[in-house]
């Protein structure tokens, strides 16, 4: 089920950035070192009352010209209006309305979306500021007083934006339908691809329109399945993103990875693996989505002998952290092997919703310790107590030790490594967790 996602408007200095923070708290903090991992991101996640929701901030997102005050607020409101089921409108209560948040009004209600109105910098406690009561005039319901920057009425907009996510059993139910998102930088041939499966594939086709997320669902079955692609817009390098507002297409795109089963990384042959198919690949991976490595425009390529098989190790090289990830070398404009994307896409959603149960995971981590000794250190060894899969998509174990210090990130990747060698888990990244004895563990 996609996340309800959440955008924050406002004109500059009405505390954005600092509302966003306090909502998202230490998760925006990213401390893997996965690749791929944006660290300058204007989106994170958040949960409120037991929903996930995902939160994009647009005080990062301005027009360079600073000069233009109405134009910078109506193309972030665009922005803002075009990806959120749920947008909160931020304003200033010691400025006052302002010709800008009039502007800004008028296009929301325009839009038809839900919108909570929120006025920061009510700074002072247990009084009501009388300047709240102008903001009943823009015509956007109750405003509500909070001061961000105190954590002082965050609560009540928290519970105001949960009332208007769409209902969990209203999300249509996609059923035995296999989401696929198609990923990839511009020039790729995502759309090519799309096209390619559309045409030669096609039984029952239907365009989903209003999607939220700018990204182009479109349902259709064919021998092997049912499936809805995701087509997203390519990512380009940071350094050609100048205007701001193209970091967007990162956003969406991440989206589509969200709601994916399956990723499908586009790679130009012609160009091989650049630094930003690792960035987006890694997004992939650090979402735990199956993944699948297509390498398009193989027509193109020149080849000679021992080709696929240096361009599959040149591939893996760059892409080390996807050594689990099939490749596939295709041509959407001719059509070669695209059939053969169907039945490694099916194997990869199965291997990524895999359950193992305790027992058989325990008989194969016991080999691997009979064969492997643990690791010790100043005269302690590392003891395996027990394993048990936690939740899938993707598959999570949770290993119990003696001592999680004793547990080295080696040892993890020998069992880990183990593990893939007897069930296989093609395509698809795995999860440990590591909890000492007595921690308790959530099953899902």
């Amino acid at each position: 089920m996609a996340k309800p996602v959440v955008a924050i408007i406002g004109k500059p200095n009405v505390g954005k950035s600092t509302f966003f923070n306090y909502i998202v708290g230490q998760r925006i903090s990213i401390v893997e070192d996965t690749p791929g991992v944006t660290r300058d991101r204007i989106y994170a996640e958040s949960n409120w009352r037991g929903r996930d929701f995902t939160v994009i901030d647009t005080g990062g997102i301005e027009p360079e010209s600073d000069d233009v005050i109405l134009s910078q607020m109506r193309t972030q409101a665009n922005l803002a209006i075009e990806m959120a089921d749920v947008i909160i409108f931020l304003t200033d209560i010691k400025q006052g309305v302002t010709a800008a948040d009039q502007e800004i009004s008028i296009m929301l209600k325009k839009s038809k979306k839900p919108v909570v109105l929120v006025c920061n910098k009510a700074d002072q406690y247990g009084t009501v500021d009388a300047n709240i009561y102008e903001f009943y005039n823009l015509g956007l319901g109750e405003p509500y007083a909070i001061s961000a920057a105190n954590a002082k009425g965050i609560g009540d907009v928290l519970d105001a934006i949960y009332e208007c996510f769409p209902k969990q059993e209203e999300q249509e139910d996609d059923g035995e339908m296999i989401k696929v998102a198609v990923i990839g930088k511009p020039n790729v041939g995502k759309s090519s691809l799309i096209n390619r499966i559309l045409g030669e594939n096609r039984v029952i086709v239907s365009n989903i329109a209003g999607t939220t997320r700018d990204a182009i669902d479109t349902e259709f079955e064919n021998e092997y399945g049912k499936y809805v692609l995701i087509d997203t817009a390519g990512v380009r390098r940071k350094s050609k993103v100048n205007e701001k507002i193209e970091k967007y297409s990162i956003i969406r795109t991440n989206l589509a990875i969200e709601r994916a089963d399956v990723c499908l990384i586009l790679i130009d042959a012609t160009e091989g693996v650049t630094e930003q198919d690792a960035k987006i690949a890694g997004e992939a991976h650090e979402a735990g989505k199956g993944i699948i490595i297509v390498v398009n425009k193989w027509d193109a390529y020149e080849k000679g002998t021992g080709t696929l098989e240096a361009y599959t190790k040149d591939v893996y090289e760059k892409l080390a952290y996807l050594s689990y990830a099939p490749i596939l070398f295709i041509s959407a404009k001719t059509g070669q092997r695209v059939n053969k994307l169907f039945e490694m896409i099916n194997m990869v959603a199965n291997q990524n919703a895999m359950r193992i149960s305790t027992a058989m995971l325990n008989e194969v981590i016991n080999e691997a310790i009979a064969l492997v000794q643990p690791p010790t250190d100043k005269g302690r060894r590392l003891k395996i107590l027990y394993i048990t899969q936690a939740s899938t998509k993707p598959p999570t174990f949770v290993i119990f030790v003696n001592s999680k210090e004793l547990f080295h990130f080696s040892y993890e990747r020998y069992l880990v490594n183990q593990i893939r060698k007897e069930f296989g888990l093609q395509g698809t990244p795995i999860r440990v967790i590591v909890r000492e004895k007595g921690d308790k563990i959530e099953t899902k």
